[in-house]
């Protein structure tokens, strides 16, 4: 039980996982395990310790709070920016089909204009042998 270790040292205590250690009247209590925090009437956040003596239960939430907001935080961004990345990607190929297919047309105007310049070419020289 935990609360063998009371009056002794907080170390003494944290070796057993289910232990909670409160610095208000250094007792070490079984934590509860039905709440997710200890309520304040058992022992508040700032003095209890959960895991390590050298932080407190307040700066451990916070802490992982902040880790997990990060976390978090970075998933969102690596998801819009990968959307972003697809959709632009997706936009790409439609403005180079779209380059293609006016390098082509030009082609095609200009193999048209030779040609008619080659049967105009070809009309005088027929003009000039009469044929």
């Amino acid at each position: 039980a935990c609360s063998e270790f009371s009056q002794r040292s907080c170390e003494e205590c944290l070796r057993n996982v289910s232990c909670l250690w409160c610095y208000t009247n250094n007792t070490c209590i079984d934590y509860p395990v039905r709440s997710v925090l200890p309520p304040s009437s058992l022992c508040s956040l700032s003095n209890a310790r959960w895991g390590v003596c050298w932080i407190n239960f307040e700066a451990l939430i916070i802490a992982i709070a902040v880790v997990a907001g990060l976390i978090l935080v970075s998933i969102a961004v690596c998801c819009c920016y990968c959307c972003y990345c697809r959709r632009r990607s997706r936009s790409r190929p439609d403005e180079e089909e779209e380059r293609l297919a006016r390098k082509r047309e030009e082609r095609r105007l200009q193999s048209l204009q030779r040609k008619h310049e080659r049967k105009l070419k070809h009309d005088e020289i027929r003009k000039k042998y009469g044929m």
